[in-house]
């Protein structure tokens, strides 16, 4: 009998697949890159056609070791990264660092974690695609380029240890940019005139309508500038009857959303669930790389997650389709099935959509065994999806014209008369408004005119979520790098986070500027765009790798030379506060971390004080002693407050560093020691001890952080016994 031997990248994977495959199988994981270029040094021979040096991550060394006895006693090795360009790398590099032939390898993939899928895949290996690997690698290459060359001019010129990145430099211009333009913009005023109405009948509900048109002239926006002509206007519909001109009804269909990408699934978890990027990535991977639902075995919930394509498997729309039917009625499928076609010009369609791998497993149905916000995650995915497949949404419209003097007001009213998809995924963010019975010449009374004074506002600041978009939008970057990209820029402080929204700080915009100002040519938005095009062309074998590393490097290093000569040092301006330090009495600045501003000595690095400030860039006062105690010391206890406004307790002792948190009515909150169950773990076997957080009650596998199995307990009504109560438990679990 053959021994096979199948790779992954994470140990998540590898438990699943383990499961799927069987004894003849072993199931062994990388944990992630074995191979990249050295830290220490560019890595790049530019003047050997841009030949890569790689060398083993540190990291690697025991997991390469490991690897290399699996591979010596296997007759076929089985590379399952990731189908996606990164995970074709991976596989190569795998190879490479095992020096594995040819001959021994077969390169499986799957876009779903499925028993059909895993199976299927193996049935049909077949050999590395290179061309999927050297789109990777060049760019790699082009951001090592980037970092390498540019990171040392900004430390000479601007500030020792910055950094700057290919694409997240574009990210950061574009949060810069709109900046700049709310800072230019100049409101203009305007007014529009409703007016507010109702029937003769004392019984009905008064309504508005809008001030629409003169003499057929539509009024738009910004036609009525001042006061004096809206006061005009009021003038002449003094005495004026309001009649009904016209009664207009009519139906609009309203159709469902396509399923996930990965940038519209990050834009949504923002918006709804106020999940960072990263934390949405982190979360659908490990949907995607299995979980355990109270089966024989752990599977993937949803398809792979780093995907700009929305094709969706024809068996698994037949499917859903039939799980509709049966869970809502036939009138929800429509007549034909849906097609989603890709906005994107350079999407994968290869790919398929974010989907559920199994429709019918809905998330009230698995919801006790996933964390939070593994159940909020899948059930954004599983409802969005679902409610792809099914029939429109169906509204009655009615437009009202009414008619004063030479004026025309405009009145409409909405209301849901058949749900459709958004029985599944309700999507309607407007509530309906409803006009009373009226019909044309009828008669109306007016009991308000609404004059209303507006101003027009610049374009919002980015927040992840609209940043996302943006960077879709210009074609910048892909799937994979979103979260990374807003992660890194973060991180570097070069734009911070201010009730959601992106404000670039004096770090962010002086880099900006010098990079904007000397290399304009390749810091911008259209040559990233055209980048991904010839990576793109990389991977269909259209271009070769080194002519776009070529084309590339060759006017950024000149740019390179010229600003090493050219350019001058700049300086961070600081800005400084009132705030005077209560250590050295120096003043204080006012200087930007990740997620907001705090207050440091401008005496720094000798004096080394803060002041928090809270999110109107107030000082928050100091800590104040309490009647508590720790637990630790018997010391008094502070309590403090956090830039988030989060009070807690702090151990009024140096030397001890316990914290509390604090309940509503200000009491502290003691961490109880877990308690023992006696139940197994359902992935290790080891015991679950029982836990209280914030949440409520929970349990957690003994073997953490090596299992990280947990399982919330569901909250029993009062009136259950406390038998009943731990028979449930131990049901549930």
């Amino acid at each position: 009998m053959p021994k096979y031997l199948v790779i992954v990248e994470s140990p998540a994977k590898e438990k699943t697949i383990s499961k799927i495959l069987g004894k003849n199988f072993k199931v062994k994981s990388s944990y992630g890159h074995v191979r990249d270029l050295p830290k220490s040094k560019l890595g790049i021979d530019i003047e050997n056609n841009f030949r890569p040096i790689y060398t083993n991550m540190p990291k690697a060394k025991k997991v390469i070791s490991d690897l290399k006895k699996e591979t010596d006693k296997a007759d076929v090795v089985y590379l399952a990264t990731d189908f996606d360009r990164e995970g074709e790398a991976i596989a190569w590099h795998l190879k490479e660092a095992l020096k594995l032939s040819d001959s021994k390898i077969s390169r499986i993939i799957f876009h779903e974690i499925t028993p059909e899928a895993i199976l299927d895949s193996v049935k049909h290996p077949r050999n590395l695609d290179m061309n999927l690997v050297n789109s990777q690698q060049a760019r790699r290459l082009l951001d090592r380029l980037v970092g390498y060359k540019l990171s040392p001019l900004l430390w000479k010129k601007i500030k020792v240890g910055l950094s700057a990145g290919r694409v997240q430099s574009v990210a950061v211009m574009l949060i810069c940019d709109r900046e700049e333009e709310i800072k230019k913009f100049i409101p203009v005023e305007y007014w529009n005139i409703e007016v507010k109405l109702t029937k003769t009948d004392k019984d009905t509900l008064p309504f508005k309508a809008m001030l629409a048109t003169k003499n057929n002239v539509k009024f738009e926006k910004l036609s009525i500038k001042t006061k004096e002509e809206a006061d005009k206007i009021l003038i002449d519909l003094k005495e004026a009857k309001y009649i009904v001109k016209s009664v207009e009804t009519k139906q609009r269909r309203r159709s469902p959303y396509a399923p996930y990408t990965t940038s519209t699934l990050q834009q949504d978890a923002s918006k709804h669930l106020g999940f960072s990027p990263s934390r949405t990535m982190a979360v659908a991977q490990k949907l995607y790389e299995g979980i355990h639902i109270g089966r024989t075995a752990e599977i993937g919930l949803i398809t792979y997650m780093r995907t700009d394509s929305l094709n969706i498997a024809k068996s698994a729309q037949t499917e859903t389709l039939k799980f509709i039917e049966s869970s809502y009625g036939k009138k929800f499928i429509p007549k034909t099935a849906r097609i989603y076609k890709t906005k994107a010009k350079n999407a994968q369609e290869a790919h398929e959509a974010i989907r559920p791998t199994f429709p019918k497993i809905s998330p009230l149905e698995i919801k006790q065994h996933l964390t939070p916000e593994e159940f909020k995650v899948y059930d954004l995915i599983w409802k969005r999806f679902t409610a792809s497949q099914m029939t429109d949404a169906v509204y009655s419209i009615i437009i009202a014209e009414i008619s004063a003097k030479d004026y025309i007001f405009r009145s409409s009213g909405s209301s849901l008369i058949f749900d459709g998809f958004m029985k599944v995924y309700n999507v309607d963010d407007k509530k309906e408004t409803k006009l009373p019975p009226i019909v044309e010449q009828e008669i109306l009374n007016l009991l308000q005119i609404i004059p209303q004074q507006h101003f027009t506002e610049p374009l919002p600041r980015y927040n992840e979520a609209s940043l996302i978009k943006a960077l879709e939008e210009h074609e910048i970057g892909r799937p994979s790098t979103y979260a990374p990209i807003i992660k890194t820029i973060l991180d570097r402080l070069y734009v911070r986070l201010d009730n959601k929204k992106f404000i670039p700080t004096n770090l962010g915009i002086v880099v900006n500027n010098v990079l904007k100002n000397h290399f304009g040519n390749i810091i911008n938005v259209e040559f990233t765009a055209n980048a991904e095009k010839k990576l793109d062309d990389i991977a269909e074998n259209k271009t070769k790798w080194q002519n776009v590393l070529k084309d590339f490097y060759t006017p950024f290093n000149k740019n390179i030379e010229k600003a090493e000569k050219n350019l001058q040092k700049q300086k961070i301006q600081p800005q400084i506060s009132s705030e005077i330090c209560p250590n050295c009495g120096k003043l204080m600045i006012i200087r930007d971390s990740r997620s907001g501003q705090f207050l440091g000595c401008s005496g720094y690095p000798e004096c080394k004080s803060t002041m928090s400030l809270d999110k109107n860039g107030k000082k928050i006062d100091g800590p104040h002693e309490t009647d508590m105690r720790c637990d630790k010391c018997a010391n008094a206890l502070l309590k403090k407050i956090g830039f988030r406004g989060k009070q807690y307790l702090i151990c009024k002792n140096e030397k001890c560093k316990a914290t509390y948190n604090i309940d509503k009515n200000g009491n502290k909150i003691i961490k109880l020691a877990p308690e023992h169950t006696g139940i197994k773990c359902t992935k290790c076997g080891f015991e679950m001890l029982k836990r209280i957080g914030k949440r409520g009650s929970f349990l957690t596998c003994s073997a953490f952080p090596k299992c990280r199995n947990l399982q919330w307990i569901p909250k029993t009504p009062k009136k259950e016994t406390a038998m009943k109560s731990k028979k449930m438990l131990k049901k549930k679990i």
